[in-house]
């Protein structure tokens, strides 16, 4: 019997103990290593770890398939078969995915905490965020896209740690660490082609989300992840001034410091029900799993 993408055992390693589950999901070009090769650990009280690869990348499966946001979500789903009270932390793609199957799973979702989440609004909405950029029109060129990709792989890949000194040496090293269409697709699929403001209404009244932004982010536009912040009384918001698209590579123990603390405020409160609220606050164009 031939196996589905959407069950293909995804690349998984649990760490430390708790009463919670922290499920940590990196961006595009990144593997696990992303939230393991700087200096402080990525552990949160109450909370044991888990570490994915993305379908796509890494250690995990590359199947020549198109990357949907309901195939990667499917994929997360069968490897976190059992797990509940979940919180999800996102970076990027892995912030896009971690509303999603959070629109789509709420009864095992407990919070999220995303970080430098892409909102366009659109493919539209990328192409006239990139096209303000000197040479910008390479990420919304599908084409180009893909042949940059390839020519990274191929030509200049082992060259990466040499020539990217500003990021840590794995997260060079792993930037090589997808196919083609796993990193194109992704891309267009999850990033640029999916409008997430439907999964954020849906979750609105039911999770509480904390967004930690760079003030200096090229990559994902402040003022999309601002307008999703604004007008959702769950979701609070940290800017990190002069900071990139990479947050936790640049101030992981500011990252730390603003995460256990709005956990910590968390649990003064009273604990929400999600499964209770799930059905009602779905939004639209979002199907809820139980």
């Amino acid at each position: 019997m031939r196996m589905g993408t959407e069950t293909l055992p995804l690349k998984r390693i649990d760490a430390g103990h708790g009463q919670h589950c922290a499920v940590l999901l990196h961006g595009l070009g990144g593997t696990h290593r992303y939230w393991t090769c700087g200096p402080v650990p990525f552990a949160l009280s109450g909370h044991r770890t888990v570490l994915i690869d993305l379908l796509g990348f890494g250690e995990s499966p590359k199947p020549w398939t198109r990357y949907s946001v309901e195939r990667h979500v499917a994929a997360l789903h069968a490897s976190l078969a059992g797990e509940r009270s979940l919180t999800l932390v996102g970076h990027s793609l892995g912030a896009a995915l971690a509303l999603a199957y959070a629109a789509r799973y709420p009864s095992v979702v407990r919070r999220l905490v995303l970080i430098s989440l892409p909102n366009f609004g659109g493919a539209e909405g990328a192409v006239a965020w990139f096209a303000r950029q000197r040479g910008g029109w390479i990420y919304t060129n599908m084409w180009a896209t893909a042949l940059a990709c390839i020519l990274t792989r191929r030509v200049v890949g082992r060259l990466l740690p040499r020539l990217l000194r500003d990021i840590p040496r794995e997260v060079a090293e792993d930037l090589v660490a997808h196919n083609m269409v796993s990193s194109t697709s992704s891309l267009w699929e999850a990033l640029y082609r999916h409008d997430l403001r439907a999964e954020a209404e849906a979750t609105a009244q039911i999770l509480p989300v904390l967004m930690l932004h760079g003030g200096a982010d090229l990559t994902a536009p402040l003022a999309g992840a601002q307008e999703l912040a604004a007008t959702r009384s769950t979701w609070e918001m940290r800017i990190l001034g002069g900071v990139d698209h990479h947050p936790w590579l640049r101030v992981p123990h500011e990252c730390m410091q603003h995460i256990e603390q709005w956990l910590s405020r968390l649990g003064e409160q009273a604990p929400v029900n999600p499964a209770e609220q799930s059905a009602r606050a779905a939004g639209p164009g979002v199907k809820v799993h139980p």
